[in-house]
């Protein structure tokens, strides 16, 4: 998904796509890694002086419920990226001291499914390893 994509999203679910929310997805979209609504919070403001945190927050949580955001969670903060172009099955490695982000191709469940033994039907998965990137590294 691109920037226009993105606002066509928006569009189509009945949301306006104001300068500020394009802004919004344009630092997302930008960024290779994760950033949380403050980082994003402090960008915007270059361009939007006045904007405040809840209304990034808002629009955070919205990106995310319209799939143009992913969410994890480090520390018990949010964190928020880019949805990834491909739509092939993967997940991430994430550093927890910058929030870069490298996919990995390899799936756990693949391990795991056969030992439900049909017990349960399972309907969906999330896998994050988090570590330090090389850059962040003692």
């Amino acid at each position: 998904m691109n920037v226009e994509q993105a606002m066509d999203t928006l569009k189509k679910e009945g949301y306006k796509t104001t300068g500020k929310r394009e802004q919004l997805v344009k630092i997302f979209a930008n960024e290779k890694r994760y950033l949380t609504a403050k980082e994003a919070l402090i960008k915007l403001q270059q361009t939007y002086p006045r904007v405040s945190f809840d209304t990034v927050y808002r629009n955070v949580s919205l990106f995310v419920d319209m799939n143009i955001l992913e969410e994890t969670e480090l520390d018990g903060e949010r964190w928020y990226r880019y949805r990834c172009a491909t739509s092939k099955h993967h997940h991430h490695v994430i550093c927890v001291e910058c929030g870069k982000t490298k996919q990995i191709e390899a799936c756990p469940m693949d391990m795991l499914s056969p030992q439900t033994n049909g017990e349960f039907q399972i309907i969906d998965h999330k896998f994050e390893i988090y570590g330090l990137c090389y850059v962040c590294q003692p």
